[in-house]
């Protein structure tokens, strides 16, 4: 089985960074998606961003510009660098890896950012 453990969460000023990690552990395969979702209280769980195992990387019109996903597969883990954080980017942010007929949730982390 797999387990997704994000950290980096807190809470920061606007205009602020922030960097999540997502680390996986398990049975990891190599050819995999990792996807950043986020849920803000009241509101659906959106997605964010991914990046596949090749580093192919998408963004939502939201983040795209101001986010920036990475992976480092000799670890397995995740990272997304936001950058001129906003208070709309306040939300839990949870991992997800889809691999195989296989997807896994992380806990979430959250981020708190003032104005």
């Amino acid at each position: 089985q797999v387990q997704l453990v994000e950290s980096g969460g807190g809470l920061v000023q606007a205009g602020g960074s922030l960097r999540l990690s997502c680390a996986a552990s398990g049975s990891i395969f190599s050819d995999n998606i990792m996807r950043w979702y986020r849920q803000a209280p009241g509101k659906q769980r959106e997605y964010v961003a991914a990046i596949t195992s090749g580093g192919i990387t998408d963004y939502a019109a939201s983040v795209e510009g101001r986010f920036t996903i990475s992976r480092d597969t000799a670890i397995n883990t995740m990272y997304l660098q936001m950058n001129s954080l906003k208070p709309e980017d306040a939300a839990v942010y949870y991992c997800r890896l889809l691999q195989s007929q296989y997807a896994y949730w992380g806990q979430g982390t959250q981020v708190t950012v003032s104005s």
